[in-house]
């Protein structure tokens, strides 16, 4: 397909009309990211209920380490087989799914007596969290209109970036004015029911993805969800395109992984969507999620000003990643990684040398490595983390999404369960300055990745791209006009 019959095809779509369409689309995208703010809660909440924990059940550095990673390691599953999930009983009913996996996690969470049962409550709400992770971002790009595809897919990571923030609050607030009582960190980790109820209520009365209803052979199912978020002609218009773009016989073979594997444009684009998901978590993000607190003290905070101050990164985490959305229909995507990657780059090298030329017991040291992690956190949500989920829920044809998302987001888990595992060691071993610094060489490595391999896909339907990585022309389309 010519970039001129790309070009044509989606400008002769219908306009979108704006008024009960767009608000029903809301509706929709508010309910289905509340698994979104599960994720950013149940990964969040260990940054504060960690110490407390470790005193009741008697963790040791060795085994804080597995219960913050168990979590990561579930995730890393969960990730996989939603994917999978998703591809045979919907993208709707595997979120309902995933909403029971949460609020079961939770309450084995809050009753665990001891180290075991909590590491398997950890483990379930980690295959909820990949899950979610995985099947929300396709289903939100599988409704939204190609116009604000990058802004609605989005919403997903700034409720993760609100359910981080929502955990460090609930955090400080239980943790300053009822820390004397025990057990409090139950407390903390119970907070997380109320999203799960709410999730599954929610999206009982959510439409199916209309993209897998025609998978499914479903025409009508899916022109009936497009005509409650479009106008009918345009509904119309996008079924024949997305109806057109199914029925392709070469699509249609490249459901397995054996066979993505055996096409050197789909082996390519599942490795680009590998290195994006995996270069977001050696960003070092997740180390500030789940060790802010200890990162804080280290730097010379003590323990009940680290868990406040905690609070400002998670802050401006939700403001940076509501920036982005704003930007994603307006840069393109390859922009957007690439600053983002330099910048954040500089900032880890500033926090390691600040590390290094500040002496600990300095007045300065711990307010100039605050401002310096805040930098870091608002340039990673404002450039990267929507942009990773936006892109990761694009590139895959319709026949290998949920497959290959589901390989993408278990590789992301992986390196965050690694990094979530080994961080605390490291830090011991090379202390704060090393490690920042290994995280720089990290990050500029991954710039040189998407400069090099990352395809652009503002501005473009699903189906055109999905007809361009499938012959590797994508690689050839030059980037929109910001």
């Amino acid at each position: 397909m010519s970039a001129a019959a790309r070009s044509r095809g989606a400008s002769q779509l219908p306009p979108l009309t704006k008024g009960p369409f767009s608000r029903r689309l809301m509706i929709v995208a508010l309910v289905a990211t509340i698994g979104g703010l599960l994720f950013g809660y149940d990964t969040g909440v260990i940054n504060g209920a960690l110490r407390p924990m470790a005193t009741e059940l008697g963790l040791t550095p060795l085994t804080e380490g597995v219960v913050t990673s168990s979590l990561l390691f579930g995730a890393a599953v969960g990730a996989f087989l939603g994917g999978r999930m998703s591809d045979a009983i919907g993208r709707r009913r595997t979120i309902l799914a995933l909403a029971i996996t949460f609020l079961c996690g939770t309450v084995i969470c809050v009753l665990a007596p001891a180290f075991g049962v909590m590491v398997v409550g950890r483990v379930v709400l980690g295959i909820a969290v990949g899950g979610a992770s995985t099947v929300v971002p396709v289903y939100l790009a599988e409704l939204a209109p190609f116009e604000t595809r990058g802004s609605l897919a989005g919403r997903n990571e700034v409720m993760i970036a609100v359910g981080a923030l929502a955990a460090f609050a609930v955090n400080a607030v239980i943790g300053n004015v009822w820390g004397h009582i025990d057990g409090i960190w139950r407390f903390m980790l119970a907070v997380c029911a109320i999203p799960a109820i709410a999730l599954f209520f929610g999206m009982l009365r959510m439409p199916e993805s209309p993209r897998w209803l025609v998978e499914k052979g479903r025409r009508s199912e899916a022109l009936e969800v497009l005509c409650t978020v479009r106008s009918r002609e345009r509904a119309v218009a996008e079924l024949a395109q997305v109806e057109s773009a199914a029925s392709t016989d070469s699509r249609r073979e490249v459901a397995s992984l054996r066979a993505v594997l055996g096409n050197k444009w789909l082996r390519r684009i599942l490795i680009v969507g590998i290195g994006v998901a995996v270069f977001q978590q050696l960003t070092g993000i997740n180390t500030i999620v789940y060790y802010g607190q200890v990162v804080l003290i280290e730097a010379g905070f003590d323990e009940s000003a680290a868990l406040i101050a905690n609070v400002v990164p998670g802050l401006i985490g939700v403001i940076g990643s509501i920036v982005s959305l704003y930007l994603m229909d307006r840069v393109n995507r390859r922009t957007m990684f690439i600053t983002g990657y330099l910048l954040i780059t500089l900032w880890h090298l500033l926090i390691g040398i600040a590390s290094l030329v500040l002496p600990v017991g300095s007045g300065a040291r711990p307010y100039v490595i605050l401002v310096l992690v805040v930098l870091f956190v608002g340039s990673m949500q404002t450039f990267l983390n929507v942009a990773t989920w936006v892109i990761l829920s694009e590139i895959f044809p319709l026949h290998m999404r949920g497959l290959s998302i589901g390989i993408a987001v278990f590789c992301m888990w992986i390196a965050n369960a690694l990094l979530g595992l080994l961080f605390p060691t490291v830090v011991e071993g090379i202390g704060l300055t090393g490690s920042f610094f290994m995280l720089a060489a990290f990050n500029l490595v991954a710039a040189v990745f998407m400069l090099k391999l990352l395809p652009e896909t503002r501005g473009r339907t699903l189906e055109s791209i999905e007809e361009d990585v499938s012959t590797g022309e994508i690689y050839a389309v030059p980037e929109p006009r910001r």
